[in-house]
C-alpha cells in the first residue's frame, strides 16, 4: 500500500466493533485493514511480525526480546488547528480494560461538537546545572558572567548539532550556589542527549572561568519528575485543547447535566490543592501512557507530561466549556524508539511520523487527554464508573484462554 492510497484525514469511519466475537481474528483484521488504509501503508509489526533484534541497537542493552502490550485504537478524534481540520485514530498500548472505550466515547462527543481546537507552543528543553562558590558574592559575579557570555554558549551548541540550538540562559543565585536555566530548541526530537552534552560543556566552561568549587551538570534535576517550575514555565512542548459541548448532547450521551460536571471539577480542585499535586487533570496519565508507549516514546517522562490543568465551566447558554493545558510534553517524532517497529507504524497511523510532525503529535495528545477527562468526569457525575469497569475492564485469571499448546 502506498501513500497515494491514504484515506481522507477529514472523514474517517467509525471503528468496527462486534457485540460478539470482537476479539476473533476476523474482527481484529477488519480494524487492522482500516488502519492500514488510513496510514497509507501496511502495518506488519502491529499485525504480529517479530521485530528484528538489530533494530533495538542503541536503545537497549542485554536484549532478550520484546514486550507484548495490546494496542487498541480510539477515535476518530477530530482536531481543529492553525493548519486546518483533520481526524485521526489514536493508538493506545494498555492492559487496562475500559480505557480505550472511555477515550473513544469522549472523542465521539468532541466530533459531534465540531472538533477540539488545539494549539502548541515550543517551550524548549530546559537543563539546570548548579555551580558552587566560596560565597554569595562570587556566585553573583558568576551569574553576571553567564548572562554576558550567552553568545559564546550558543556557539558551543552550534558546534554540537545542526538540529538544535541554545535559546536562553537564565542565572539564579541561591546563597553561594548558582543555578543556570539553559533552554534548548531540539527540533522534532526530545533532544535530551544533545542538551545534556551541551550543558556539561557550558557549565564546566563557566565553572573554570569563574573559579567554581564544584560543578553539578545534573544540578536542579527536573528530568522525569513532576515539578512546579515546568508547570509554570513549560518544558518541551506546551499543548492545549478546548471544546464547547451542547447541553443536549451531555444530557443524551453522558446522562447528566453540565452543572454536575462543573461541580465535581470544583470539588476535585479543592482536593488537588490540599494534595499539593502538579496534576490538576483527571486521567491524563492513562491516555498519555497509552499513546506514548504505542509510539515508542520514553514513558519515564510520563511524570512530567501528565501535569497540567482541566477547566470545566458553563457557557452563557448553559453548555459545557472544557479545556486542558499540558505545559510539559517531552516527546519526539524522530530519534529514540520512534522510528522502529510498531512505534513507527502507530505514528504513521496518526500522520505524526518524522521531521516536522512533533507539533502534530502534541496536538493529538492534548485533544486525547481532553476526551478522556470529559468521559471519566461524566462517568463520575452519572454514577456509571464502577459499572463500566465491571462490564469492560474485568480480566479475571479464569477468563483468560489457556496459553499452552
Amino acid at each position: 500500500m502506498t501513500a497515494s492510497n491514504q484515506a481522507d484525514p477529514t472523514s474517517l469511519p467509525a471503528i468496527p466493533r462486534e457485540l460478539e466475537g470482537d476479539y476473533e481474528p476476523e474482527s481484529v483484521q477488519r480494524r487492522l485493514a482500516l488502519c492500514e488504509h488510513v496510514a497509507g501503508r501496511s502495518l506488519p509489526y502491529l499485525a504480529g511480525r517479530p521485530v528484528e533484534p538489530a533494530q533495538a541497537q542503541g536503545n537497549i542493552e542485554n536484549l532478550i526480546g520484546f514486550a507484548q502490550v495490546p494496542v487498541g485504537v480510539a477515535g476518530p478524534l477530530l482536531l481543529n488547528s492553525d493548519s486546518g481540520s483533520r481526524q485521526v485514530y489514536v493508538p493506545m498500548a494498555t492492559t487496562e480494560g475500559a480505557m480505550v472505550a472511555s477515550y473513544s466515547r469522549g472523542m465521539a462527543w468532541i466530533a459531534a461538537s465540531g472538533g477540539a481546537r488545539v494549539w502548541v507552543e515550543e517551550s524548549g528543553l530546559s537543563q539546570h546545572p548548579i555551580l558552587e562558590y566560596e560565597d554569595a558574592q562570587q556566585a553573583r559575579r558568576a551569574a553576571t558572567q553567564a548572562s554576558s557570555e550567552q553568545e559564546v554558549y550558543k556557539t558551543i551548541v552550534t558546534g554540537l548539532t545542526s538540529h538544535g540550538s541554545l535559546q536562553s540562559v537564565t542565572p539564579r543565585v541561591i546563597g553561594r550556589r548558582l543555578i543556570l536555566r539553559l533552554v534548548f530548541q531540539t527540533g522534532d526530537a526530545i533532544g535530551i542527549n544533545m542538551a545534556a552534552r551541551a550543558t556539561d560543556l557550558i557549565a564546566n566552561r563557566l565553572g573554570q572561568d569563574s573559579a567554581a568549587q564544584r560543578v553539578h551538570t545534573h544540578g536542579q534535576d527536573v528530568e522525569k519528575r513532576a515539578n512546579a517550575l515546568s508547570l509554570a514555565e513549560g518544558r518541551g512542548r506546551t499543548a492545549q485543547a478546548e471544546i464547547v459541548i451542547a447541553r443536549a448532547l451531555i444530557e443524551a450521551k453522558a446522562r447528566t447535566q453540565p452543572e454536575n460536571l462543573v461541580a465535581i471539577a470544583r470539588a476535585y480542585a479543592l482536593g488537588y490543592a490540599q494534595l499539593g499535586t502538579h496534576n490538576w487533570l483527571v486521567q491524563a496519565a492513562n491516555g498519555l501512557a497509552g499513546v506514548l508507549l504505542a509510539c515508542g516514546q520514553d514513558v519515564a517522562y510520563l511524570g512530567e507530561c501528565a501535569t497540567g490543568f482541566l477547566d470545566l465551566d458553563l457557557t452563557p447558554n448553559g453548555d459545557l466549556y472544557a479545556s486542558v493545558s499540558l505545559p510539559s510534553l517531552l516527546i519526539g517524532t524522530v530519534g529514540g524508539g520512534s522510528g522502529q517497529g510498531t512505534a513507527a507504524e502507530c505514528l504513521d497511523l496518526m500522520g505524526c511520523a518524522g521531521d516536522g510532525r512533533v507539533g502534530a503529535l502534541a496536538e493529538v495528545l492534548a485533544a486525547t487527554v481532553l476526551a478522556g477527562d470529559l468521559s471519566l468526569m461524566a462517568a463520575f457525575a452519572a454514577g456509571e464508573f464502577v459499572a463500566a469497569h465491571e462490564s469492560l475492564g474485568r480480566n479475571r485469571p479464569t477468563d483468560r484462554p489457556d496459553p499452552s499448546p
